[in-house]
């Protein structure tokens, strides 16, 4: 057994993970299976400029605000900014602090800055402007469509004035309010205002689509695709703010099947545009439902922006997951040898990516243990998701960043 699973094992380089599949994918999804580790967005980083100079890819994707994500890709194609401007603007959950982000960020502008702007590389947010506390108001996004749209169509074709949707915007705070994830009475998602919001920015994205010919003319197709994504991000957020204010047993439920339905129309999205290399939760990238518990909720079941991603790509997208030996600095010590982490652990090298679908095929009948954590922030493989993804990659010690 233990030379199967060696077998199976190479090192974590770009040319390893190509020889998983069976072709070029244009979404290669890197999960992670804790935040805020710079050990793995290193080894990500490492990845990231592998693939761009043996591979073709052009774009990494991250699990930030999409709309955020549009000030580090200004800065690292074109040097809009400075870098602690970006750093500080352009990350949501505080990923705008880690080195290894900072480091990815400064290698893509200097990158950049030798190639010609068809080579350039791209960044993304892909994540919609959410907190585990709560949304953002829509006003960022509805106001930049509106603001594209009024600058380039005849303004009786318009919905609204922005004057209107100023003041059916109103406060953000009305919207901010973090006591409203708890408790939906405090939610404004189904006041009159924002019920007739919800109608007005499908008007607007309407209108966009219908003007695409005169608006990628009359602009770019960099400019529509920014519009485009305004839109998708407005409707996205509205939706939310509507189901934040329900009360029925369904509502976590459906919240974090919106957040990662907002999150795959992203992709969808960035996966026109190149081959890009997808970086989150592997929670947020499996192919198989995810499920997660959250307070005092039951446990919530859902369709990660992976799954849904795959359904719609089928071969155009791969997973790889992570795992993990230790996070000792977090209370995780080494993992027992009858889980598929401890099988991995007894291997000599420190990380490498694994042929995860003949690894589950060496295991057969063996039914590894699931492993448990005892920290709340890391999330153990589930050995019964081990054939559905193309490939794992184990990293055997974590140290503290």
């Amino acid at each position: 057994m233990a030379t199967d699973i060696q077998d199976t094992a190479h090192a974590v380089e770009a040319a390893a993970v190509m020889k998983l599949l069976p072709a070029r994918p244009r979404l290669l999804a890197l999960g992670e299976p804790t935040h805020g580790e710079d050990t793995l967005l290193h080894l990500r980083n490492e990845l990231f400029r592998q693939l761009v100079e043996q591979e073709g890819y052009r774009t990494i994707a991250i699990e930030s605000d999409c709309v955020m994500g549009l000030v580090v890709d200004d800065y690292v194609t074109s040097g809009t900014g400075t870098l602690d401007e970006v750093m500080e603007r352009g990350f949501s959950h505080g990923l705008g602090a880690s080195a290894a982000n900072r480091e990815l960020v400064r290698w893509m502008r200097a990158y950049n800055d030798r190639q010609a702007a068809s080579e350039r590389l791209r960044f993304a947010g892909f994540d919609g402007p959410l907190e585990i506390t709560g949304a953002a108001s829509p006003r960022q996004a509805l106001t930049a469509l509106h603001g594209y749209l009024s600058a380039r169509v005849d303004a009786d074709l318009l919905p609204c004035t922005a004057e209107a949707l100023d003041r059916l915007l109103g406060a953000d705070d009305r919207w901010t309010n973090p006591a409203a994830m708890r408790d939906p009475a405090q939610s404004t998602g189904q006041s009159a205002e924002a019920r007739e919001l919800r109608l007005l920015a499908d008007d607007l994205v309407a209108l966009l689509d219908a003007q695409t010919p005169h608006l990628i003319t009359a602009t770019s197709r960099d400019d529509w695709d920014r519009a485009r994504l305004y839109g998708r991000t407005a409707i996205g957020l509205l939706r939310y703010h509507f189901w934040m204010a329900d009360t029925s047993p369904a509502r976590m439920t459906r919240l974090i099947g919106l957040r990662d339905s907002m999150m795959a129309d992203n992709l969808l999205a960035v996966a026109e545009r190149n081959p890009t290399l997808v970086h989150a939760h592997n929670s947020h990238l499996q192919r198989d439902k995810s499920t997660m518990r959250m307070w005092d909720q039951p446990l919530l079941e859902w369709w990660s922006a992976g799954a849904l991603v795959n359904a719609r790509l089928g071969k155009e997208y791969a997973f790889l997951a992570t795992a993990l030996g230790t996070i000792r600095h977090q209370g995780v010590g080494a993992p027992p040898p009858d889980t598929v982490e401890g099988l991995l652990y007894a291997l000599p090298e420190d990380r490498y990516v694994v042929d995860a679908p003949r690894l589950a095929a060496a295991l057969g009948d063996a039914r590894p243990a699931a492993r448990v954590s005892p920290w709340f922030g890391y999330s153990p493989l589930d050995p019964a998701h081990l054939a559905a993804s193309d490939g794992m990659v184990f990293v055997k010690n974590v140290p503290e960043s």
